[in-house]
């Protein structure tokens, strides 16, 4: 593969004859490496995979970091290597199809104020056993955070902060689910966030004396 400018990249790449067939494979070939190598070496959760599976999904992840790349061919502006720019969006891509593929099967619907996924997502406690007291009061701390849950925050809130804060699931695909946008998701949270601090508050539960109780 013979190394090309950036002007020449642009040139080839928004031609209408077969030299932007050939650079469209040129780029493919490249971008298929650079994302095998990502998968290969920086994921630790895909080494249970046969070096063929990753060949597979480097591939199809080539294929749609190109469409990705000439949607946003404008955008380029020269500030870098244009093949720099390139394998940037293609793993920024890859990230993004992997972490998708993670919480392919999470549901908000599973996020209920009713039953025990607070309880089971809440473990605060270190690795220091508490006394009786101690584990006394935490136990009485939790239901107190747990009821609040369910009474200061609506429906949305809930499940935004959970999804969000406890299981880790990523704004996007949370936002998508709830059919809303980041921004709006953002602030849901926030709004959530700050009910839940001035219900636990007026309860007598500060974050301060929280901190202290389970960071015993």
């Amino acid at each position: 593969m013979t190394e090309k400018t950036n002007n020449e990249w642009v040139a080839a790449l928004t031609a209408t004859d077969k030299t932007q067939e050939a650079a469209l494979e040129d780029l493919r070939k490249r971008l298929h490496r650079s994302i095998y190598y990502y998968l290969s070496q920086d994921r630790s959760d895909l080494r249970d995979l046969a070096p063929k599976e990753i060949q597979a999904m480097a591939g199809d992840m080539a294929q749609d970091a190109v469409l990705r790349i000439m949607d946003n061919l404008a955008s380029f502006r020269g500030e870098s290597r244009f093949t720099t720019w390139a394998n940037k969006i293609a793993v920024r891509l890859a990230i993004s199809t992997l972490r998708r593929a993670r919480y392919k099967n999470f549901s908000l619907d599973d996020l209920t104020a009713e039953g025990d996924f607070l309880a089971a997502h809440t473990n605060l406690v270190t690795d220091a056993p508490p006394s009786p007291e101690e584990s006394a009061e935490r136990d009485d701390v939790m239901a107190k955070i747990m009821q609040a849950f369910r009474d200061a925050l609506t429906e949305r809130q809930y499940q935004a902060l959970v999804s969000v804060a406890l299981e880790g699931v990523p704004m996007d695909i949370v936002a998508e689910q709830m059919g809303t946008n980041r921004n709006a998701l953002y602030k849901l949270i926030h709004d959530a966030r700050r009910k839940l601090k001035a219900h636990l508050e007026a309860e007598g539960i500060s974050t301060n004396y929280m901190m202290r109780l389970f960071e015993k």
